[in-house]
């Protein structure tokens, strides 16, 4: 059984909690981990503009129930990084079409990841996020990244396209990108994980209990 939850408006009554815990993690890793203090809120969780009703969640989840990972799609014919706050990586003019959706907020909590390699919990989230890309008729993917993320993916067998120039941040550098989104890149991040099988958890149903919850009085 695949272990991403997918969730949007339409289902996160279902997965309120591990929508909860995915925000506190966002906060944990960009607030206090990477200390990107323009996100700080005065609670312990990171929320942006495009945390809205358009907003895909790919939630991955340990054998427990637990929130290891997550990651974010936002359609790009809705306000979205690349186009409303970075124009300038993309020359400007940022790809939007209604199949094209930006993907955001990607991560893997600290005791999942590995040093030296990428984690299978991650091999889990890209390989959840090209399938869903998939599933919805999603054409391309559109990025702002650190800018070694790119040749990153194409060590994949993703066709990744720089749309203009890096930028200088305080901690290190960015560009925007557009990624294809193609059954062989699936297929080639399967490959590369060494994942069978769908890693998609079946909609509308619910995840694990997770092993520190108590059933009953």
């Amino acid at each position: 059984m695949g272990r991403i939850v997918i969730v949007d408006w339409s289902n996160k009554a279902l997965f309120q909690e591990q929508l909860e815990r995915h925000f506190q993690l966002r906060h944990e890793i960009y607030v206090i981990e990477r200390k990107w203090q323009a996100l700080a809120r005065p609670i312990d969780i990171e929320m942006d503009a495009f945390d809205t009703e358009h907003a895909i969640y790919l939630l991955a989840l340990d054998s427990a129930g637990d929130v290891i990972g997550g990651s974010r799609l936002v359609p790009t014919t809705q306000p979205h990084l690349l186009g409303d706050v970075f124009p300038q990586l993309a020359n400007g003019s940022a790809p939007r079409a209604p199949d094209i959706y930006e993907w955001t907020r990607f991560f893997i909590a600290f005791p999942h990841r590995t040093t030296g390699k990428s984690a299978r919990p991650a091999g889990e989230v890209l390989c959840g996020l090209l399938e869903v890309s998939l599933r919805l008729g999603i054409r391309k993917i559109s990025v702002v990244c650190e800018a070694f993320w790119p040749d990153r993916l194409r060590t994949l067998g993703w066709k990744v396209e720089v749309l203009g120039e890096r930028l200088q941040r305080e901690d290190c550098e960015i560009v925007g990108a557009l990624i294809e989104v193609s059954q062989a890149a699936l297929e080639s991040t399967k490959r590369f994980y060494d994942i069978e099988g769908s890693v998609l958890h079946p909609p509308d149903t619910l995840p694990p209990v997770r092993a520190t919850e108590v059933v009953g009085p």
